[in-house]
């Protein structure tokens, strides 16, 4: 039985795959933004489950300081983490900005990640070959450093493909860093059949279970646990390349030392 965490999982892929796991009797924890919604989540996937080890943490991605304080959270209420599935995620909103004035999109689906790992990394080292899969996707695009700290403005899909590149490019980063953890970046497929896709296209050319399958697969599969460091692309259903900019040492550095600068504030 492993114990996994899975962020963004109160609706979507990130629910689909935590309920999956479910049945198979593992430990699980989900994170949503709104109690009252990861509250019955958490409900509904203990009944279908049939799995009563389903609890659940609150936090805004967008509200950097609530991250952090679910990274505390973690820390005194878990004793170990087999597997984190960064899911969490977002492309059509409201408003562009943080209230911190950051990039939402950046701040979401990047810079959350980055923090709440990187303050659970001893959690993670308890648990039993521990597993990171961090969801990038087929949009990557170079991360400009005014993006990146909020003081740049571009379209959505642009900002978008910017907050998944730098994931991906952290991804390869935090691999090295620790040899122990198995971390792998994954484009669950293009246009899934999701909220997500259909607010944001209008349409999906997939059925969400496909990036529920390798979700699934990159978290317990034996095959996937000397990938670290790798990138898969399911809309191929293999390890493929990622953006150039993943492999270019100095980009992969500097981004992590900005990034360091932005989230000590």
């Amino acid at each position: 039985m492993k114990t996994i965490l899975i962020t963004g999982s109160t609706d979507g892929i990130g629910k689909l795959t935590a309920l999956k796991l479910a049945k198979e009797g593992h430990e699980i924890y989900l994170h949503g933004r709104s109690e009252d919604k990861l509250n019955a989540v958490i409900g509904e996937l203990k009944e279908a489950s049939n799995n009563k080890n389903i609890k659940g943490f609150i936090a805004d991605f967008s509200d950097l300081n609530a991250v952090r304080q679910m990274a505390k959270q973690i820390n005194k209420d878990v004793y170990k983490l087999d597997i984190l599935i960064n899911n969490a995620g977002i492309y059509k909103t409201a408003t562009n900005k943080t209230k911190d004035g950051l990039d939402i999109r950046m701040a979401v689906n990047y810079l959350a990640p980055f923090i709440l790992t990187e303050n659970i990394i001893s959690v993670l080292e308890k648990g039993s070959e521990p597993r990171i899969v961090n969801l990038s996707s087929a949009a990557q695009s170079s991360v400009q450093k005014g993006v990146l700290s909020g003081d740049a403005t571009v379209n959505a899909s642009e900002s978008y493909a910017q907050s998944k590149l730098a994931l991906t490019m952290w991804s390869f980063s935090f691999a090295k860093q620790h040899p122990n953890i198995t971390t792998i970046a994954v484009n669950p497929g293009s246009l899934l059949n999701t909220k997500m896709a259909n607010e944001a296209y209008g349409q999906h050319w997939s059925p969400a279970e496909k990036g529920v399958d390798i979700l699934y697969d990159l978290a317990v599969s034996e095959r996937h646990k000397s990938q670290s460091g790798t990138y898969f692309d399911n809309d191929r259903g293999s390890y493929n390349n990622a953006h150039p900019d993943a492999y270019a040492e100095d980009k992969v550095k500097l981004l992590v030392t900005l990034t360091e600068e932005i989230t000590s504030q």
